[in-house]
């Protein structure tokens, strides 16, 4: 099976999904998009209610600045595979942070993305996506910087901040990010 066929097979299982009890409220998966042989992949917290609507990753305000931190970085949004580490929108509350459970049961689906699409980078927005990879550590002491994870050999990993903190701060959290993402550019 190619690698794309593997992608749409994932995509398949996600859709159909009931390992949690985030299928019970959600309107559509999403499992993520782009090539099935992307150097980079993005990985986010979870989708959001216009992500729940459409099935797509990061389409909303934060999804259209990821775009222009992605541009400033030399990428196009059409050449990173996009995804999160839940595929259903965690509600209710609405936009709350996954619970052990729900990434868990996702877990297997995320690995198997890496394991298909075999990305060389890999950028963690945020606190949930960064914990998922690096369990115990702070995002804050490690944002900015290339590492490695023993997991997965070969790929380098770079946090950053999620894009919703420079909707909610841009005076602050939008020039941080933005000088994340020219580091990222460095590689591209």
């Amino acid at each position: 099976m190619d690698t794309e066929q593997k992608i749409k097979n994932i995509s398949r299982r996600i859709k159909a999904c009931k390992r949690c009890r985030l299928w019970e409220t959600r309107n559509r998966t999403v499992p993520g998009e782009g090539p099935a042989r992307a150097k980079y992949m993005v990985i986010g917290q979870g989708p959001g209610a216009e992500e729940d609507g459409t099935g797509r990753p990061f389409i909303g305000r934060s999804g259209k600045l990821l775009t222009g931190f992605l541009e400033k970085a030399g990428l196009a949004r059409e050449d990173v595979f996009i995804t999160s580490v839940v595929k259903c929108f965690p509600t209710p509350p609405a936009n709350r942070k996954p619970k052990k459970d729900e990434l868990s049961a996702c877990s297997r689906y995320l690995e198997e993305q890496i394991g298909s699409i075999s990305p060389e980078k890999i950028i963690l927005v945020g606190e949930v996506s960064f914990n998922s990879f690096f369990p115990g550590k702070r995002l804050k002491e490690f944002r900015g910087t290339w590492m490695k994870n023993e997991k997965y050999p070969g790929k380098e990993f770079f946090a950053t901040y999620h894009p919703a903190a420079a909707l909610r701060f841009p005076g602050i959290w939008k020039k941080v990010i933005d000088r994340d993402f020219l580091e990222i550019g460095k590689r591209a």
